[in-house]
């Protein structure tokens, strides 16, 4: 901690008022940068123990950034906690073909690895932002929307009736919230067969 350098410190095989205690005598002697490491440490982990909830909790209680050192076999663990806060990965690498190590049965082979590197990135750059807008991408996919239809030639004058509209694919017309708001009223004008409903052709 004196050193002035970043502190890695793993949660494996301890409780919480080890870490407070851990944390405190880092902070107290000077260190500003700690990552804390969420850890089961058994070899392989069991998926179910990995207790990745646990991962907000720690940025919360302990306000540091928070890592994971996972010894579960694969990478979904690993992936799945990107979502949850961890800025930091320890995982066990083994040459390609190599399964006599002592950690083998954990450890990923440099494509997995990399394979891993590459999910955990995009699993980041999925995080984005709190956004209830229509992103840019989705734009072009408005007109499959569904809308309010004439399914029948309706004349002017004529009553607008579940038998002459219908809700249907693309977008264009009156949206389908409105569809019993429309029963009833007449038609200001000749409406084609195929021809989306709005607000300007009934009353």
């Amino acid at each position: 901690a004196q050193t002035g350098k970043t502190v890695i410190i793993s949660s494996g095989l301890t409780e919480q008022t080890d870490i407070e205690e851990s944390i405190k005598i880092l902070k107290d002697n000077g260190c500003k940068d700690i990552i804390l490491l969420q850890c089961t440490s058994s070899y392989p982990a069991p998926a179910n123990e990995s207790n990745l909830l646990t991962i907000p909790a720690m940025r919360e209680i302990f306000n540091c950034h928070i890592g994971l050192s996972d010894h579960t076999p694969g990478i979904g663990v690993a992936v799945g906690s990107v979502a949850l806060g961890t800025r930091l990965i320890e995982k066990h690498l083994k040459l390609k073909g190599d399964n006599t190590g002592v950690d083998a049965a954990f450890s990923l082979d440099p494509d997995t690895f990399g394979l891993m590197v590459e999910e955990i990135g995009r699993a980041y750059e999925a995080l984005g932002k709190v956004d209830f807008t229509i992103q840019e991408s989705e734009k072009n996919s408005l007109r499959f929307k569904r809308s309010i239809y004439s399914v029948v030639d309706i004349a002017k004058g004529e009553i607008i009736t579940e038998d002459n509209i219908r809700i249907i694919r693309p977008s264009g017309g009156l949206a389908p919230k409105h569809f019993d708001e429309i029963l009833g009223k007449k038609a200001v004008t000749d409406i084609r067969a195929g021809s989306p409903l709005t607000f300007e052709v009934i009353a």
